[in-house]
């Protein structure tokens, strides 16, 4: 009988060696009973240094109150348990090697805790099988890296690294929403920059890609975070103010505008251009009948901007009443004949 125990024990550690996963067996106290060949290999601790002992006491970087409370569960229960790495990557601090590029990470890891019942029907001892999931974690991840990045290709103008227009006006639509059904105030801005075409007629196209590029950057510095910025188009952008009355959206639009008034582009051959923005601010109201007769509204606060000689700020209200700030005008330029906007 006991030639016959002895034989199955020593078939059944020649699986447990052969297993493609670690197995670790643990007492009550959480002594070690069991521990395979891929737990020595990828821990560095032989079996003849930890059997017998505390899997704590030998076992650095175990993140010790968390696994004991999951074994002490798995004994109360009477069930197998679960440790996936979407929730915690690893359990033993394992390297995990790459034959392809040479370079090792951190195993990511899979643990299933399993109570043992012993002849007698007790359950004193647990199992716990570790398996290396590195490369479906990675793919995942890969994916999910690469997933977020096609979202944010999607919704980014490649300009500016503002919103496109497409996203932007979402935004807006959900902004408008928002304000119907809890009556709060947001606040509309639209804003192009003056004289554009003189800048790409007189200093070319890669000049004017970089007077957009650099308003984009003023206008990120100086929006909230919970200000929505967007490229609409060509030359003019949009931003919603969630939470503001067109009031103290004028404080936004001025500091934008003298912010930028006083911004330079330097061009290497033609030297210096400056440039200057209209915008037109318009609050949300409860006569607005969608987003774009909200985008109408400020549009034609931008256009009375154009008409009243431009760097300056428009406020409208539904009624179409006007009031503005203006500064200075002070577009350099080098040619007076050049063609306007």
């Amino acid at each position: 009988m006991n030639e016959i125990s002895l034989a199955d024990f020593h078939l059944t550690m020649q699986v447990l060696d052969n297993f493609d996963a670690g197995v670790v067996i643990l007492d009550e106290n959480y002594n070690v009973c069991a521990w395979n060949t891929f737990m020595q290999s990828y821990s560095g601790i032989s079996s003849v240094q930890i059997m017998g002992k505390s899997l704590f006491d030998i076992v650095p970087d175990l993140p010790k109150s968390w696994l004991q409370n999951k074994i002490q569960s798995t004994f109360k229960l009477r069930m197998r348990s679960f440790s996936a790495w979407e929730d915690r990557p690893w359990v033993f601090r394992f390297l995990n090697f790459c034959p392809i590029s040479g370079s090792s990470d951190i195993m990511y890891q899979n643990m299933t805790l399993t109570p043992l019942r012993s002849l007698s029907g007790e359950y004193k001892h647990i199992c716990l099988t570790i398996t290396d999931v590195t490369d479906i974690a990675k793919n995942k991840n890969h994916l999910h890296e690469s997933n977020k990045q096609l979202t944010y290709l999607s919704i980014t103008d490649r300009l500016t690294q503002l919103y496109n227009r497409g996203h932007w006006e979402n935004c807006l639509a959900d902004a408008f929403e928002f304000c119907n059904q809890t009556q709060t105030p947001a606040t509309l801005v639209m804003f192009d920059i003056d004289h554009f075409k003189r800048v790409n007629d007189t200093y070319g196209h890669v000049a004017g890609d970089g007077v957009i590029k650099v308003i984009a950057d003023v206008l990120r510095r100086t929006k909230r975070q919970s200000d929505i910025a967007g490229r609409y188009g060509g030359e003019e952008f949009g931003i919603i103010l969630p939470g503001t009355s067109a009031e103290l959206a004028g404080y936004f639009t001025e500091r934008l505008r003298n912010r930028i008034e006083k911004e330079t582009v330097f061009d290497d051959q033609r030297g210096i251009v400056r440039v200057t923005i209209s915008l037109g601010v318009c609050e949300w109201n409860p006569q607005l009948t969608d987003y774009k007769s909200w985008l109408e509204k400020s549009d034609l606060a931008l256009y009375e901007s154009k008409k009243k000689g431009r760097n300056t700020t428009t406020i409208i209200n539904c009624d179409n009443c006007y009031s503005d700030s203006k500064g200075e005008f002070i577009l350099a330029q080098t040619d007076k004949n050049m063609a306007t906007k």
